[in-house]
């Protein structure tokens, strides 16, 4: 064996039995990762339908998938304080983004989805398509699983509403539980 042969030799001996030689480094630290939480909110709307205020409630499940970057699906049901039985219903999905994936997190959304309208006396039913920009506020309460969700504004466009474009908007509040 000539000593050129030896010396590498001896070189990938010495990076085999090395801790840098062995693999990568592990990480310092992880991210929150993805989670999917379940809820459900008290809902208080202006119906823009006669200038009606309408109560409901709604359930919503969030899916996060990327730290901040998340998907939203809500279903609304608004027939409180309905006289003439006027209904609003929406359900709709859509992206959301969180600013700060900690404690306190305020988030902006924008869903697209079907609302469905009860015409008042019962006299006909719509579907239309509905848009809603909206944001608010969740709050995780310490280690436990449970989120409130503090206030969640809504705006909506039906644009192809049978009598021009409606526009309702409401605040909602409610609790939400991680499953995942």
């Amino acid at each position: 064996m000539k000593l050129r042969d030896a010396i590498y030799l001896l070189l990938l001996m010495a990076g085999a039995l090395t801790r840098a030689g062995m693999g990568q480094a592990l990480p310092a630290a992880v991210g929150p990762g993805s989670y999917i939480t379940v809820g459900v909110t008290a809902s208080a709307y202006e119906s823009d339908y006669g200038k009606r205020l309408l109560g409901g409630g709604a359930v919503f499940l969030d899916a996060h998938v990327y730290r901040r970057i998340g998907v939203e699906a809500e279903a609304r049901d608004l027939r409180l304080h309905s006289d003439l039985g006027i209904h609003e219903r929406t359900y709709m999905v859509g992206p959301k983004y969180s600013f700060l994936p900690h404690r306190v997190r305020p988030y902006v959304k924008f869903l697209v989805g079907r609302g469905e309208f009860d015409f008042p006396y019962g006299y006909a039913k719509g579907s239309y398509v509905a848009l809603a920009p909206g944001g608010g506020l969740d709050w995780k309460l310490g280690k436990t699983p449970v989120f409130i969700r503090v206030i969640d504004v809504e705006y909506q466009l039906w644009p192809g509403f049978t009598y021009g474009q409606l526009k309702p908007y409401g605040v909602s509040s409610g609790v939400a539980i991680r499953v995942f």
